[in-house]
């Protein structure tokens, strides 16, 4: 079935409430919307991080998908679909074109799956993470909850190696500063997350 959501404005409800995405809810304020969407992905997880939904860990656009459904299913209809929209941040570099999407995270799953997680020390654990953190990142997959879509598959990633990530150490201002806009194999992910 195609999507309904295949124009930037069909992600939000009309005038006056432009600036909402169009959700479950049916709530039109964006300030209460960002509650009830915190409060329901945060309890979604924490399910998922104390093992109550497994995940099938393929490190595909399909797991990535999964993560992003389980987490937001219950907040918007288009949840593990991808947008079809650009996006960018900070312009002028954003994210991949729509067109691109499927070859970043293409990227990610063959750069997971032809890893030997267990046998890296940190430093070449830190620099593998980091490049395939850009490439999911960069293919930046749906219209909103690519960042904490994105700390659960790295969670996953981590559970195949010897170390595990503490995003409690990052603030929201790093993590969404952190990747944004920067290429894969650039070095500069690498280099903020080994600090």
């Amino acid at each position: 079935m195609p999507s309904r959501f295949t124009t930037w404005e069909s992600y939000f409800y009309p005038p006056p409430h432009s600036f909402t995405l169009r959700n479950l809810f049916g709530e039109r304020d964006h300030r209460v919307l960002q509650e009830l969407e915190q409060a329901v992905v945060s309890e979604r997880y924490l399910e998922a991080v104390q093992g109550e939904v497994r995940f099938d860990p393929t490190f595909d656009a399909g797991h990535v998908d999964a993560i992003h459904r389980h987490l937001f299913g219950d907040v918007y209809e288009w949840a593990g679909q991808h947008r079809t929209v650009p996006l960018v941040k900070n312009p002028p570099r954003g994210f991949a074109d729509v067109a691109q999407i499927d070859r970043y995270l293409a990227d990610v799953h063959r750069l997971v799956v032809t890893t030997e997680w267990k046998t890296l020390d940190r430093s070449e654990f830190v620099d593998r993470a980091a490049t395939a953190f850009a490439y999911l990142n960069q293919a930046h997959p749906f219209r909103e909850g690519n960042g904490r879509t994105s700390k659960l598959f790295m969670t996953h990633l981590a559970g195949r190696s010897r170390f595990a990530f503490d995003f409690n150490q990052v603030t929201a201002e790093i993590w969404n500063d952190g990747g944004h806009g920067i290429l894969p194999g650039d070095g500069q992910i690498a280099a903020r997350w080994r600090t």
